[in-house]
């Protein structure tokens, strides 16, 4: 199970210098699952060579409209795209697009697909001062009224840099998506908490975070608006709420939920604090610290929003598949979860997985990439919501 499984994506490459990141992000489509075709301007054949964008793809590039229709065969009728992906995006590229101008392969793509109602994502690439221009922000809000998905760029050293190739990629996965979660704000907690000892060290825990943000990915590429709560970096498919302790955790979860439709508990949330030291302790020398239980999040958020849709996770050492829906099952009742991600202790750590997905009447085995097991959790989601 991929973002992109089973999804043709058009490529349009403009004549913008991050045309040279085109091989890669075409790579990073098809890891996703898409078959990729790319259609490219003179000017961007100057930048990459087209036998490199069709090494990447494995298809015939498109470098000029023939007797052959390209334009019709991708987005007509009866075409062969489900979405249109211009990356990069040049401010002419963008404003011949929001003026229906058809002089380049891409632009004539771009109408015939607007025209057809196929979806449209822009990754625009130019230097700063050109972004900022009137005419091309005209344009951009003349697209996004249309209905055009948009990656913001970068904007570092004077200079919109395209997005990520995450970003363009999961963007890319929302328009062309089933839009499951459409309408729907997610809360996903996510990786470890860290409670302060003193001013230097920590008790934490061996969580990635891995499953928690491929959690609020999957639910952002099925349409849903994501808040990840998470002592992590900030993400392009979620507004961050970053925090340390499992009360702040907890605090910021609440906090969250009040307009939610749906709380994704991943985070592997401390199960104890410490009083913390003002002072270093000094090493050497026996310690002892009292640890006290922490407040559980679910059942603090569930206190505060009886109605809420909530997604538990279960991780236990030892015990076969019955004993482990078992105790996720004790969750799941004790709190009135929609249902229970259990897994053993090797989630911890790599990119592969193995969970059960647990609800009242049924036991379902999930094993793959923690990608994959995000979409199948929001997918379950959305069947729940």
């Amino acid at each position: 199970m991929s973002l992109l499984a089973d999804t043709n994506v058009v490529l349009g490459v403009s004549g913008s210098i991050a045309a040279v990141k085109t091989v890669e992000l075409a790579h990073e489509l098809r890891r996703q699952g898409a078959s990729v075709r790319a259609v490219m301007t003179d000017s961007a054949t100057g930048i990459v060579h087209p036998w490199a964008v069709e090494f990447a793809t494995e298809h015939d590039v498109v470098t000029e409209i023939t007797g052959a229709v390209e334009h019709v065969e991708l987005f007509g009728a009866d075409g062969w795209a489900d979405v249109f992906l211009l990356a990069p995006a040049t401010a002419n590229t963008v404003g011949k697009t929001a003026g229906a101008i058809d002089d380049t392969p891409v632009t004539t793509c771009a109408t015939t697909a607007l025209g057809q109602g196929i979806p449209l994502v822009v990754a625009p690439a130019m230097h700063e001062p050109m972004y900022d221009h009137p005419g091309v922000l005209e344009a951009l809000d003349t697209l996004e009224s249309w209905g055009v998905s948009f990656v913001d760029p970068r904007v570092e050293e004077g200079k919109a840099k395209i997005a990520s190739e995450e970003a363009i990629v999961t963007e890319t996965a929302r328009a062309a998506g089933p839009g499951s979660l459409a309408g729907e704000h997610v809360v996903v907690t996510s990786g470890a908490t860290s409670e302060r000892v003193d001013p230097v060290r920590v008790l934490t825990n061996r969580s990635s975070g891995r499953t928690g943000r491929a959690v609020a990915r999957a639910c952002y590429a099925r349409g849903a608006d994501v808040t990840l709560v998470h002592d992590g970096p900030d993400v392009p498919y979620a507004d961050v709420v970053a925090v340390e302790s499992a009360a702040e955790m907890t605090e910021a979860a609440v906090a969250a939920a009040g307009d939610a439709d749906a709380l994704v508990s991943a985070a592997a949330i401390s199960d104890y604090t410490v009083e913390a030291s003002d002072e270093k302790i000094r090493s050497g020398g026996d310690v002892t610290l009292e640890l006290t239980p922490t407040p559980k999040l679910l059942d603090t958020v569930r206190e505060a929003y009886p109605d809420l849709t909530m997604v538990g996770f279960k991780l236990e050492t030892e015990g076969d598949d019955d004993a482990l829906a078992a105790r996720a099952r004790e969750q799941l009742e004790r709190v009135g979860l929609a249902f229970v991600v259990a897994n053993g202790a090797d989630a911890l750590a790599g990119e592969g997985t193995r969970a059960l997905l647990v609800r009242a009447d049924s036991a379902a085995t999930y094993s793959g990439s923690k990608g994959g097991l995000g979409l199948r959790i929001a997918d379950e989601l959305a069947r729940t919501t």
